[in-house]
């Protein structure tokens, strides 16, 4: 994880100092993974640690479920790491065109593995793993970047889902 933690402070997606997170936390340290993933090498090097790790932990999926933003690089780079398909899950519908809140192909039934970047209280995970249940899809694992061990695990694991990070917040060195 040193190559990941290094990578992420290179391109200034880790820094530190003092944070106000979008849940109104207080922080030492803030990531943007968005400022990770639109680095070629560094996107690169996180699909490959998500793929390592599915590999590892024996996480099978039949399609990878990205939440609209902050994920839809990611999944796109673990899709094409892996060669499974990708669905995006929007977090309100538009007033316009389809007004779907699933986009792409979701067989009944699928396993599907979300994807996050960043995980704090899990909100929008939980968000995405029960509309995708609700539509008929298997979910029992969150793969994530970062978990900030702040009650994500705790709130997936009340609903039956794992998280597996590829990195938690204690393993960062400040």
């Amino acid at each position: 994880m040193h190559e990941l933690i290094q990578a992420l402070k290179e391109c200034g997606a880790l820094r530190f100092g003092d944070f106000t997170l979008a849940s109104g936390v207080k922080s030492d340290y803030y990531i943007d993974i968005k400022m990770a993933s639109t680095r070629p090498a560094v996107l690169s090097l996180i699909s490959k640690l998500m793929a390592d790790r599915m590999e590892q932990d024996g996480i099978h999926a039949d399609i990878i479920a990205g939440v609209v933003l902050g994920s839809i690089p990611l999944v796109t780079a673990l899709s094409l790491q892996t060669g499974i398909p990708f669905i995006m899950v929007r977090k309100e519908k538009k007033d316009h065109g389809t007004g779907k809140l699933i986009e792409g192909v979701l067989p009944h039934g699928a396993r599907v593995l979300v994807v996050e970047d960043v995980i704090t209280s899990a909100g929008s995970a939980l968000f995405a793993v029960e509309l995708l249940r609700n539509e008929g899809a298997e979910v029992d694992t969150v793969l994530s970047v970062i978990d900030r061990e702040s009650g994500g695990p705790e709130a997936l694991g009340a609903r039956g889902v794992s998280l597996v990070p590829l990195l938690k917040a204690s393993q960062i060195p400040r």
